[in-house]
């Protein structure tokens, strides 16, 4: 059936971007580590606060504090950044290379029509409903603004099922078929017998 077949692509390629979000979660963790471990730099800094701060020693450290979290905060943005920028990547060379994704390639699936256009279409929707908005949200929370962040994840989850519940439909063209004047179908069809016993058509 072509809507499971979907359904198990979108997984095989959703993985493959979970994988990539570890990866990148591992080398943050090691950026913000050895940034907190450095401790001559911290201290140097440090230091160059507390002299120029006339006195203020809670002051200076909350300047050291403030600027070791925008440090961090400005990392972890990095990581998400570059995790949607992968995404959209994979899919765009996929679609504009080989008409599918690896997902899409082990299912017996293909995009069409295989365009530069529409891959570039394609990839900035599946990108915006399965990563870009979500990643948003994250950034929001971490820098402070709540309320944003809760609305902008709720607008990722609308996109979403926006995007992933038309393929359920008859038509199954999702969000990302319709804005990219594409659609997914089968890459293997059968060969049709032909009539009176005739050579079958392939």
């Amino acid at each position: 059936m072509l809507t499971v077949r979907r359904v198990t692509a979108w997984l095989v390629d959703f993985a493959l971007v979970v994988a990539a979000a570890s990866l990148l979660a591992v080398l943050t963790f090691h950026r913000i580590s050895a940034l907190v471990t450095d401790v001559p730099e911290l201290a140097t800094r440090g230091g160059l606060d507390l002299v120029t701060s006339r006195g203020d020693v809670v002051g200076a450290s909350e300047t050291l504090g403030l600027s070791l979290w925008d440090k961090v905060v400005l990392d972890v943005e990095e990581a998400f950044g570059s995790l949607v920028l992968l995404t959209f990547l994979y899919q765009w060379a996929c679609l504009a290379l080989l008409g599918r994704t690896l997902g899409k390639g082990l299912l017996g699936l293909r995009v069409t029509p295989r365009l530069s256009r529409h891959a570039v279409r394609r990839a900035a929707v599946t990108t915006a409903a399965d990563v870009a908005v979500y990643a948003l949200a994250c950034v929001l929370l971490i820098e402070g603004h709540v309320l944003l962040s809760v609305l902008v994840w709720a607008g990722a989850v609308a996109l979403f099922l926006v995007n992933a519940l038309p393929v359920l439909s008859p038509r199954r063209r999702s969000l990302a078929d319709r804005l990219a004047g594409t659609s997914v179908e089968g890459a293997f069809r059968r060969a049709e017998p032909a009539p009176w016993g005739g050579v079958p058509r392939g």
